[in-house]
C-alpha cells in the first residue's frame, strides 16, 4: 500500500532541489501546464525542455527567458533507442531520456516531468460513484509535489506518477498504487532509466523495467486532465495523426510479447490499445508461509 498523504490546509515552500520540467515542441503561446501550476500557486522552479529543431526556440525564450532549456536532439537520439528503422527524430523519447542529463546540469536531485497540454489536477475523493472528483484546492500545489518527492526520496521506487482518466475505469482500486507510470513522472537525478520506443515510450518502460522487477508507480489519488491529443496542434499531434494508436500500441507488443497483447478499447468510439496482462509483466510477493 502505497502512503501519500498531503494536508490541503498546510501552506509549504517548495524545496529547491526540485524542479517541474515542461516538455513542449512548437507551443510556447499554448503551454497550458504552466497556467495550471500557476492557477494552483505552484512556487517551486519551471524548466521549459524545447529541442534545437524546434523553430519556435526564440520564441519560447521571448515568453520564458532563461527558464528555457534547449538541447541537442542528435545527442538525445545516440542514448535513445527507438525500436523501429526511421531516420526522424520526431516524438518526445528523446527529451525524456534527457531529462536526468538536464537535472544533473542544474544541480537537482529531484524532478518531475510533465508534458505541456494539462488543463487541471484533480484530486480523487471518490471513483466509485460515476468517477466523481473535484479539483486540488488552489493553495497546496507544492504540498502535493513535495509529497510524491518525499515517497520518491524514501523508498527504491524507480518514479512515482499521477493517475490518468482511464486509470478509474470500473471504479475500484482509486486508493491503491498502481504498478504502472505514464505521462507525470517524479524522478531521482541518481536513479536514472531509458525510455524506448518512438511512441507509447512510457508503457514500453514500465513493462520493461516491472518485468525486471523494479518499481514504478502511479498513485491514485490525484488525475491529470489533459487537453485531446490530437486537436491541440503541436507537440506529438502530427506523428499521432500519422501513425495512429495501431502502431503506437504495437511498440509494447515488441517490448513485452508475452504480456503485453493489442485490443479493441472503448464501447461508442473504438480504437485499438495496448493491453497489458499483469500475470505476465509484474514479478509476485509470495508471503512467507509459503517458503519450502
Amino acid at each position: 500500500m502505497i502512503l501519500l498523504t498531503y494536508t490541503w490546509k498546510v501552506l509549504i515552500t517548495m524545496r529547491d532541489d526540485f524542479a517541474v520540467f515542461i516538455l513542449t515542441h512548437k507551443r510556447p503561446d499554448r503551454i497550458y501546464t504552466k497556467r495550471m501550476l500557476d492557477r494552483f500557486n505552484y512556487t517551486g522552479r519551471i524548466v521549459y525542455i524545447v529541442d534545437d529543431q524546434d523553430d519556435t526556440v526564440d520564441e519560447y525564450k521571448r515568453l520564458y527567458g532563461d527558464s528555457v532549456y534547449v538541447f541537442d536532439k542528435l545527442k538525445a537520439a545516440e542514448i535513445t533507442d527507438t525500436m523501429d528503422n526511421e531516420t526522424h527524430q520526431r516524438g518526445v523519447v528523446f527529451a525524456r531520456n534527457w531529462c536526468w542529463t538536464i537535472a544533473k546540469e542544474l544541480g537537482l536531485k529531484y524532478f518531475m516531468v510533465l508534458d505541456d497540454d494539462y488543463s487541471s489536477i484533480q484530486h480523487i475523493t471518490n471513483a466509485e460513484h460515476n468517477n466523481r472528483s473535484r479539483s486540488i484546492q488552489l493553495t497546496n500545489m507544492d504540498r502535493l509535489f513535495t509529497a510524491m518527492v518525499e515517497f520518491v526520496e524514501s523508498t527504491p521506487v524507480l518514479t512515482l506518477a499521477m493517475g490518468q482518466g482511464g486509470d478509474y475505469q470500473g471504479g475500484g482500486g482509486w486508493d491503491r498504487p498502481k504498478r504502472k507510470a505514464m505521462n507525470s513522472f517524479v524522478c531521482a537525478t541518481d536513479r536514472p532509466f531509458k525510455f524506448s520506443g518512438r511512441t507509447n515510450e512510457d508503457v514500453n518502460a514500465y513493462v520493461r523495467l516491472g518485468h525486471k522487477g523494479d518499481i514504478m508507480l502511479t498513485q491514485m489519488k490525484t488525475s491529470i486532465i489533459q487537453k485531446l491529443t490530437q486537436s491541440n496542434e503541436g507537440g506529438l499531434t502530427e506523428l499521432y495523426l500519422d501513425t495512429g494508436t495501431y502502431v503506437k500500441s504495437f511498440f509494447s507488443v515488441m517490448m513485452h510479447p508475452s504480456g503485453v497483447r493489442v485490443a479493441v478499447l472503448g464501447k461508442k468510439h473504438e480504437r485499438l490499445h495496448h493491453r497489458v496482462d499483469w500475470r505476465k509483466t509484474a514479478p509476485k510477493i509470495l508471503r512467507q508461509e509459503y517458503k519450502k
